[in-house]
């Protein structure tokens, strides 16, 4: 249909070539909407008439239950869903939904349409998750694990601190995309095929009838310009990367050799000979679909980094990486927030761990100081009773007067102090004791978990308020298509 200037139609592989139909269903309503607002615009504006409005509206909006055939004939759905209205409306009055828009405004209008609906899902299961996450650590407030540092037992912590920092992580992801959400809700409908139209439309008119908040101004930024695109999936990529350090840690930790969790049946697989096997498939490709997903991103990049201004057609393989990092995106999120709300936690473990190593020498080398010792002496003198606890194979607390002496040994500390001090500290103390702003303190857990559920309530209600209003918005365009048909 749209090769006028052309003698010959495209060959069956060159179509196939060329041909971006599979991937457009996705958008196939976005382009319904786009196109009714368009045509409810140029009614409006008096460019066609009512009755050209009516049938071209009618049309469209009997296409939207409609499932379109991938072997038309068509290049994409732009084309095939014109082509279906002329065909229903008739030559006269279907030929003229196209007046004044290009493909080029019409794609990135359905694309941006699509993201924009992608973050807010991805947004409201961000805060599923964190809300799960927030949950659970709720129910662990005195859940004691071992903390680490480079895989090395670090500080004696507490199972909910651990979760809390990843609510924490996936906060600021929330934050990204909805903060992104702004440059991608901009409309480009009506920029034409590159400088615009001589047709007086309005562009600010389409624009709210579709919920957007503003135009992307410039023509040539408006059809060409695909930064929210990568500004998007760069979002996405670093979700993902979060989702998948959670992943990495459950897998760890499910080993017989950690036993911290167990994770339920339905988030794992047998093998196909070994009957004692459950393995954590469903986090390991977790971890695998970050990889596409951060893939995704390079594609997008590679592909934008070398046009020139102006719409190229390599724009086109962009579209199914947006589609597939949403999908996956959204899954994984969904996934993670049932393995929270399903996951066994072996307390007795994580705590024996905790105990059998010497997890409290930072708190006697900071109770040391406490007594005005330098911390660079209270820390080799702990160093030396973890080394002496090491060689004897038993913990600190066990440790001799005559250990103790040699721990003090080229310092003025009394050994008699370090013993007091020892006798004193425990696992537990040592959480009691950790005061310092967002540590794994037992009474900064109280704290941050309710203040992470009040952050939750804030962020759902500016979402809410968000998604309120392009509904909105595409309710309003809704009754004007109607009182017209």
């Amino acid at each position: 249909m749209y090769r006028s200037r052309l003698g010959n139609d495209l060959s069956d592989i060159t179509l196939d070539y060329v041909s971006s139909i599979d991937d457009d269903s996705v958008i196939a309503f976005y382009d319904i909407l786009g196109s009714q607002a368009h045509v409810l615009m140029l009614y409006q504006q008096n460019i066609i008439t009512k009755t050209d409005a009516k049938k071209i509206l009618s049309s469209l909006e009997s296409l939207k239950d409609e499932t379109f055939d991938s072997s038309s004939g068509a290049e994409d759905i732009h084309e095939l869903i014109e082509t279906l209205v002329i065909k229903r409306a008739g030559m006269a009055s279907g030929g003229k939904m196209h007046t004044a828009r290009s493909r080029n405004d019409q794609v990135v209008l359905d694309i941006r349409m699509k993201i924009r609906d992608d973050i807010n899902i991805i947004c409201n299961c961000l805060l599923d998750t964190i809300e799960a996450l927030v949950s659970v650590a709720k129910n662990h407030q005195k859940t004691i694990m071992p903390l680490y540092t480079h895989l090395q037992q670090a500080q004696a912590g507490l199972f909910s601190h651990y979760l809390l920092a990843h609510a924490d992580v996936l906060s600021r992801d929330f934050q990204r995309l909805y903060g992104t959400f702004d440059r991608i809700n901009q409309s480009p409908l009506g920029a034409g095929p590159v400088g615009g139209t001589s047709i007086p439309i309005d562009r600010h008119s389409t624009a709210k009838m579709l919920g957007f908040d503003d135009l992307v101004e410039n023509s040539i930024d408006a059809t060409s310009t695909r930064d929210f695109v990568a500004e998007y999936v760069s979002m996405v990529s670093i979700l993902m990367t979060n989702l998948s350090k959670i992943a990495e840690d459950f897998v760890i930790w499910s080993t017989s050799e950690f036993s911290f969790i167990e994770l339920s049946d339905e988030f794992t697989s047998p093998s196909s000979v070994m009957p004692q096997k459950k393995n954590p498939d469903i986090l390991e490709l977790t971890r695998g679909k970050t990889a596409e997903v951060i893939g995704n991103l390079t594609a997008i990049l590679s592909t934008i980094k070398g046009l020139a201004s102006g719409y190229g057609r390599d724009l086109q393989q962009i579209k199914s990486s947006i589609w597939s990092t949403s999908k996956i995106s959204i899954n994984a999120l969904l996934i993670l927030k049932s393995v929270l709300l399903t996951l066994k936690v072996n307390e007795k473990q994580m705590k024996k761990v905790t105990e059998s190593s010497n997890l409290i020498a930072l708190d006697i080398a900071e109770k040391l100081v406490q007594e005005g010792v330098p911390f660079r002496v209270t820390h080799k003198i702990a160093g030396s009773l973890v080394q002496l606890a090491h060689i004897s194979k038993k913990p600190i607390s066990k440790l001799t007067p005559s250990d103790l002496k040699k721990s003090v040994d080229g310092t003025k500390v009394d050994p008699k102090l370090v013993s007091k001090i020892i006798s004193s500290t425990t696992v537990i103390s040592s959480l009691k004791e950790r005061k310092s702003y967002g540590s794994s303190g037992y009474d900064e857990q109280k704290r941050m978990i309710s203040d992470r559920l009040k952050k939750i309530n804030d962020f759902r209600t500016d979402l809410t308020h968000r998604e309120n209003k392009i509904s909105s918005c595409i309710e309003d365009l809704k009754k004007q298509i109607d009182e017209i048909i």
